[in-house]
């Protein structure tokens, strides 16, 4: 496979007003930015690596397509029960929910399915005008189970969340402005991004980690477990693959 189609993580750390930004970027536009799972290895450790030498830390993607399509379908179509009760999509992007940094993801286009789902595990958003967001998995016989149906619905509400999941409704940039999904519409949310990650890195990194720490959600872990079990259940229902 092509480097192009392969994809894969951009890893950088800039400086910005004096503070040092972490920038993880999705690199497969050809793809509408899916991820593999080797894509998710490398953003779990980017991750990991510029946790210890920023302050902050930005989520983006290449391009103006889309800011990320979720799982790449090959992958799915590959995937056991035993990867879904160990889902590495929910892993990674917990690991960055749960991370001691402040993250911004900068949303330029479609995120959709774990690309929403990503987008979810920013602790803010700024997004572009193209921007859409929408869980539609169960369309495809699965479930939003990298912290979608959790995340989604402490974010917006229970209503907005089931009319994602269980509707096949998507977001508008404005309506999830409206929502509080979305911190602020720019049309450079790349540029915005840095500046909020560049406000959050100025402050106090002692106070920013015990202040994450509190504002997390107690019940997320079991929510989570939930997520792998049902979409393990799933995976094993499915109709064995045609030779």
């Amino acid at each position: 496979m092509a480097a192009a189609e392969a994809g894969s993580v951009r890893v950088s750390l800039e400086r910005h007003g004096g503070a040092a930004i972490g920038v993880l970027c999705l690199c497969r536009p050809s793809r509408a930015n899916a991820y593999t799972p080797a894509m998710l290895e490398a953003l779990l450790l980017g991750f990991t690596e510029l946790s210890g030498q920023a302050r902050a830390l930005v989520i983006e993607s290449e391009g103006a397509g889309a800011f990320c399509a979720g799982a790449d379908r090959a992958g799915l179509a590959a995937a056991s029960p035993l990867d879904a009760l160990s889902l590495l999509s929910q892993r990674v992007f917990s690991a960055i929910a749960d991370g001691p940094l402040p993250v911004v993801a900068a949303v330029q286009g479609p995120a959709v399915a774990g690309g929403c789902e990503l987008a979810l595990a920013a602790d803010l958003r700024v997004a572009g005008p193209s921007a859409r967001f929408s869980l539609p998995e169960t369309a495809l016989g699965l479930l939003p189970a990298a912290g979608g149906t959790h995340r989604l619905a402490r974010l917006v509400g229970g209503a907005v969340a089931r009319e994602l999941i269980l509707f096949g409704g998507q977001l508008s940039a404005e309506r999830a402005l409206g929502l509080g999904l979305v911190a602020e519409l720019h049309a450079d949310p790349r540029a915005r991004a840095r500046a909020w990650a560049a406000g959050a890195a100025a402050r106090d990194p002692v106070a920013l980690r015990l202040a994450k720490g509190l504002l997390r959600d107690p019940l997320e872990q079991a929510g989570l477990s939930a997520e792998r079990t049902a979409e393990a259940l799933l995976y094993a229902l499915r109709p064995p693959a045609q030779p």
